[in-house]
């Protein structure tokens, strides 16, 4: 190899290694204007025995006490009796006045298990959100869950 091969193959891992480097931006899952809303005093109550999927949340865990932003969103699916989950009715919405429906920002973080978002940005406050999502027989299965940030 010449001289001026090394010296491109230099630059060129220069180049790469600076772009790895760099800080991963953290996906906004909430703004700041969507924040001020008015809460949503319209919480789930529905109850029952279903076989439809149960939606665990792993993280923000409920006893976290108050969270940093960005924080981890975590959530499992688990289908039952032989179903398989349909991603494509995963819908997270987050409960305010009016509700806003926040599946198109995630969508590239849901799959069958679950939903797994590492860096979600969210301002100060406390934000409930609601998780549905059916399997492949139809059944319905939902989490409602409520988290605090600092400021």
């Amino acid at each position: 190899m010449g001289k001026q091969s090394l010296a491109g193959l230099f630059v060129a891992a220069t180049v790469i290694l600076a772009a790895l480097a760099q800080p991963v931006q953290a996906l906004q899952l909430i703004t700041a204007s969507e924040a001020a809303l008015p809460a949503n005093p319209q919480l789930s109550r529905e109850r029952g025995i279903s076989r439809g999927p149960t939606v665990l949340i792993v993280s923000p865990a409920p006893e976290a006490g108050l969270l940093k932003s960005p924080l981890s969103l975590k959530i499992r699916f688990e289908s039952h009796g032989g179903s398989q989950i349909d991603v494509e009715t995963v819908l997270l919405t987050y409960m305010k006045e009016p509700e806003i429906d926040l599946t198109q920002r995630i969508k590239p973080f849901i799959a069958p298990n679950g939903i797994d978002v590492e860096d979600a940005d969210v301002p100060p406050g406390t934000h409930t959100l609601r998780v549905n999502v059916k399997d492949s027989e139809g059944r319905a299965g939902l989490a409602e869950f409520t988290f605090s940030v600092a400021k």
